[in-house]
């Protein structure tokens, strides 16, 4: 008896709605979580500890909202950079991703601020 790869592959290339729908209510959870967490955390914690916590955790929030309206329009798993599919791995590991690693180092690469480029007078 042999095994269809075919399906097997096909399955691995993407994952459905219904699996990322999960992953993102978990990590949506998970936040909201944290967020309550810190809300909850005594009064004489690290003000700025835990305020940059707060940051990243709504920023990731918002992520995982912005992967949920992806999986509506049917962008979700597709590379928002390059188009390409994001492999299901990657998306297995961080389901609010939008791009795939290679656009995802190039934006890490990328300054966050670049001032503009002096003009030269024309003379």
């Amino acid at each position: 008896m042999s095994l269809d790869t075919s399906q097997t592959e096909t399955r691995r290339e993407r994952l459905t709605a219904h699996e990322a729908l999960q992953r993102l209510e978990h990590e949506r959870a998970s936040r909201l979580t944290q967020l309550r967490a810190i809300d909850e955390a005594r009064a004489d914690a690290e003000e700025q500890v835990m305020s940059t916590q707060k940051d990243t955790i709504q920023r990731v929030l918002a992520e995982v909202e912005a992967a949920f309206a992806r999986v509506q329009d049917g962008s979700y798993g597709i590379c928002r950079s390059c188009t390409r599919p994001i492999p299901v791995e990657r998306l297995e590991i961080l389901p609010y991703t939008a791009l795939c690693v290679p656009c995802q180092r190039n934006s890490a690469s990328q300054p966050l601020f670049q001032p503009p480029s002096p003009t030269l007078p024309r003379g």
